[in-house]
């Protein structure tokens, strides 16, 4: 059995940015106009008013002051409300994986290896542009990687269940090097007209090198244990798929195609789960609170990290020891706790100890508990 360690990572983020203040311009403009056009509606107590958005109301229900997405204008445009993304012909690379290449560029350097010494590529990520070919296969072929590659979703805990899976198979000896990226487009299943989630998420794209630890080069992480868990859940769901146009709506645009959350009831039975989750890990491993050094959360919601973090080390954590990007990138689903680990990990000592934990809709939930090495 081998060793598995994280030795690179890598974060693209789009050179579009939306403000707070931008998006509820936006969608006070659009509710304004909607409830224009439903006025008489409204007069005969047909129709409930759009309300508007605010600043304040935003940052309070999330944390969140900016998000960066692939297109700003069609989400900005309150007659469209949505990213419009250029159709690529199919010779072209895919939007999801050119995201990714950049992501996995970065993280291959700071590992220090070429193409030549992955024999993995999984793409990880809540949504896929297309069903097949699958866009794994597709980064390994920009890449030029020989091996294999594929997909796979599981919403929001993507990129820990995707590490997993690299994890076991390079202790098995199966692999040598793993590639994991996690491309998000989450601006295009985000409801953008729907005041109640219309600021939740952004667009990134992440990648994660893991070897085996005998083989890193410089600095790295050892990845001492992980641990995944699912539960089905309706309370975050989304109902698109390659089955619309054979139901009656057929392709219809209807509210339940973009993302759907029941907000209080995730809030209620997901903190419980990842908690437990959490401590279930640590005890098993045989560690402390007081030697986690380190938690890269899911960057879901302000709120919900405080929680989680006070659950797992005991008492409230300090900034650094849990720190936060949300309020720069949004909720960028899978990516989010890859963007934590990657701009907030450098400063750790030999030794130090650290998890990872991403959670969301199944409801799913996976940890990676790490040990910093230096060289």
């Amino acid at each position: 059995m081998f060793t598995a360690a994280i030795t690179g990572t890598g974060v693209f983020t789009p050179s579009q940015i939306i403000t707070n203040a931008e998006l509820v311009e936006a969608f006070n403009a659009y509710a304004d106009r909607i409830n224009g056009e439903r006025a008489d509606d409204i007069a005969a107590g047909t129709f409930e008013p759009l309300q508007h958005s605010s600043e304040d109301f935003i940052f309070k229900a999330s944390g969140i002051e900016q998000r960066y997405v692939m297109d700003k204008a069609g989400v900005l445009n309150p007659d469209i409300m949505y990213p419009q993304l250029r159709q690529r012909d199919d010779g072209e690379p895919g939007i999801m994986a050119e995201m990714a290449l950049d992501a996995a560029k970065k993280a291959l350097a700071q590992a220090g290896r070429t193409a030549q010494d992955i024999d993995l590529v999984i793409c990880a990520a809540s949504n896929l542009e297309r069903a097949y070919p699958a866009i794994a296969i597709e980064v390994q072929q920009l890449l030029g990687i020989k091996g294999f590659a594929f997909d796979m979703n599981v919403a929001c805990s993507s990129a820990t269940f995707g590490i997993q899976a690299a994890v076991d198979m390079i202790r098995t000896g199966s692999i040598r090097a793993a590639l994991v990226v996690n491309p998000e487009i989450c601006s295009g299943h985000l409801e953008w007209r729907d005041r109640d989630c219309h600021f939740i998420f952004g667009d990134v794209a992440t990648a994660t090198v893991l070897e085996r630890a005998e083989a890193a080069k410089g600095d790295h992480f050892e990845v001492l244990s992980s641990s995944c868990a699912t539960e089905f859940s309706n309370n975050i769901r989304n109902n698109n798929g390659y089955l619309r146009r054979s139901r009656p709506d057929g392709v219809e645009d209807r509210r339940d195609m973009q993302f759907m959350q029941n907000g209080r009831k995730v809030f209620k039975e997901v903190l419980p789960m990842v908690s437990q989750h959490i401590a279930d890990h640590m005890r098993k491993e045989d560690i402390d609170s007081s030697e986690l050094k380190r938690l890269w959360l899911h960057q879901a919601n302000k709120s919900m990290n405080d929680f989680i973090g006070k659950k797992a080390l005991g008492r409230r954590p300090a900034p650094d020891e849990q720190p936060n990007i949300l309020q720069d990138y949004a909720n960028t689903s899978s990516a989010g706790s890859i963007i934590a680990f990657s701009k907030h990990s450098d400063d750790m000592a030999e030794g130090d100890l650290g998890l990872i934990c991403s959670f969301g809709a199944g409801y799913s939930v996976g940890s990676v508990i790490l040990r910093r090495h230096r060289t």
